[in-house]
């Protein structure tokens, strides 16, 4: 169990964020391997992408089985909903010293905190000879593969329902106030008597100065990453699963597709859940031009409807293009 408390000051301090590097360092964890039969399924091709991509040190620090990864993968988001860019450009100045200590803490452990150590990879044991710039360095051009292999053609329509999942919270906020917030993100998450407390195979029981939230559409359960630097001083970041999933593409009804065509009648069927224009084209194997003209068409016969939620818009079907769809469904 892991037993965050944190002070009035430090609660209003406390924030979310949307973070892309985060999504990607999580697929380095032992559930990039065994994803989640709901997960995502560009989220289970990247642990392959990621053994065929040669990228050495990233796939050195690929755990099998539990351990740690360096935090400075993913290092803390700097705003709300930072892009990639700036996330990577982060990992590239992260200190020197910090690189090697957070490296050294994943060869030692932490065993107060049930960390068990384990002998560094020879890929991580020589980026470590050249020192720690020279590894954030590298780190960064991987990720930036990475990223661009496995994550970036789906980021568009991830983005949007992570951001969708923190204007939810400010909602949940603004009605039941920061305690029925964060009882609200995970059953494993549970707030009491100034303390956070989330369920973990790690101890760590410790006073912070904030918390940084950060929704993930990759983690199953909640996890907290906690500064492995002694002295450190790094306020933890806690992620939890967000619990609505993409789906597959919706097989729409025969009628359906002979009156609308294929394509029109596939994009109505799947709009029973918010989606966003590049969540639809990645869905559908379709580009995102074609998807957004014939959305327009849709709009436009009043069958389906459109709201931003944060930076993107997201599509649904009102309630007339709900029933066209059960109707031309059939009992």
């Amino acid at each position: 169990m892991i037993e965050l408390t944190v002070e009035a000051a430090g609660l209003a301090r406390s924030r979310f964020a949307v973070s892309p590097l985060h999504e990607v360092t999580s697929t380095l964890l032992p559930w990039g391997l065994r994803p989640e039969s709901a997960t995502d399924p560009w989220v289970a091709r990247a642990r392959r992408v990621l053994r065929r991509a040669r990228l050495p040190l990233l796939s050195a620090l690929a755990l099998d089985a539990g351990g740690y990864v360096p935090d400075f993968l993913s290092p803390h988001p700097s705003g709300p909903s930072p892009t990639v860019e700036e996330e990577l450009q982060q990992v590239r100045a992260t200190p020197p010293e910090r690189v090697l200590a957070e490296l050294e803490a994943l060869r030692d452990g932490r065993p107060g905190s049930g960390l068990a150590g384990t002998e560094l990879p020879r890929e991580v044991r020589c980026a470590m000879s050249r020192g720690g710039e020279r590894v954030a360095r590298q780190a960064a051009e991987e990720l930036r593969r990475y990223w661009d292999l496995a994550f970036a053609p789906h980021w568009e329509a991830a983005r949007a329902t992570l951001e969708a999942e923190v204007d939810r919270c400010a909602g949940v906020l603004a009605r039941l106030g920061a305690a029925g917030l964060f009882n609200s993100l995970h059953p494993g998450i549970r707030w009491a008597e100034d303390t956070l407390r989330v369920e973990s195979r790690f101890t760590v029981c410790m006073t912070v100065p904030m918390v940084v939230v950060v929704p993930s559409l990759v983690a199953p359960t909640p996890g907290v990453a906690v500064d492995p630097v002694r002295g450190g001083g790094r306020p933890p970041m806690l992620a939890y699963p967000v619990r609505v999933r993409a789906t597959a593409a919706a097989t729409p009804p025969e009628e359906l597709a002979g009156l609308l065509g294929p394509t029109r009648a596939g994009l109505l069927a799947a709009l029973g859940r918010p989606a966003s224009t590049g969540e639809l084209a990645a869905r559908h194997f379709l580009s995102p031009a074609t998807v957004s003209y014939h959305l327009g068409v849709l709009h436009r016969a009043g069958l389906v409807t459109r709201a931003r939620a944060g930076r993107s818009v997201v599509y649904r079907h009102t309630p007339a293009g709900a029933r066209l769809v059960e109707r031309r469904r059939g009992p």
